[in-house]
């Protein structure tokens, strides 16, 4: 007898203990793991972002924005956003190659590429303007006082949503 309450199914996406990163990358190496040549490439997958958190953790404000593309035969390659973030990189390289060679990385070299990227800008937060209580006082005032006729229908219901908004956030 399966009770209930231990009974996860592969798609309910909550397994205890589990944030919500880990369940994607578990889905993911499932995923990877389910096909032949895909299964093939988790372990060049496993080691690119094992190299990636190395890198992260030894120059973190620059390995931000960029990201390690290749590792094959000692040859490590890099892709940047711009030119000025290579040039700081590559002042860093000496260091970063002794680092991950402690680290037990047999990196030989290190190539970088410049990789321009959509720039996404992000969202401006919206200014919430907030009135006076005297102000929303006036304006409920001025709805009270306005006839009921089709003409003024739509300018009593634009400040009734108005004093709602102001009276409700407060």
């Amino acid at each position: 007898m399966i009770r209930s309450s231990s009974f996860l199914s592969y798609g309910s996406g909550t397994r205890p203990g589990r944030s919500p990163a880990k369940k994607s990358a578990q889905g993911i190496t499932d995923y990877l793991r389910a096909n032949d040549k895909m299964a093939a490439l988790l372990p060049a997958i496993t080691r690119m972002a094992a190299l990636q958190q190395d890198c992260m953790a030894i120059l973190p404000a620059i390995f931000d924005a960029c990201s390690v593309i290749q590792f094959e035969s000692g040859q490590l390659v890099f892709s940047t956003p711009n030119a000025a973030l290579a040039a700081k990189l590559k002042q860093q390289l000496p260091k970063l190659q002794e680092t991950l060679l402690q680290r037990g990385w047999q990196v030989n070299a290190i190539r970088l590429k410049v990789q321009v990227r959509k720039i996404v800008e992000k969202a401006k937060p919206v200014k919430q303007i907030s009135l006076p209580v005297q102000a929303v006082s006036a304006l409920a005032s001025l709805t009270e006082s306005l006839d009921d006729s089709p003409r003024n229908e739509a300018l009593k219901a634009a400040l009734s949503a108005m004093i709602n908004r102001h009276r409700g956030g407060r």
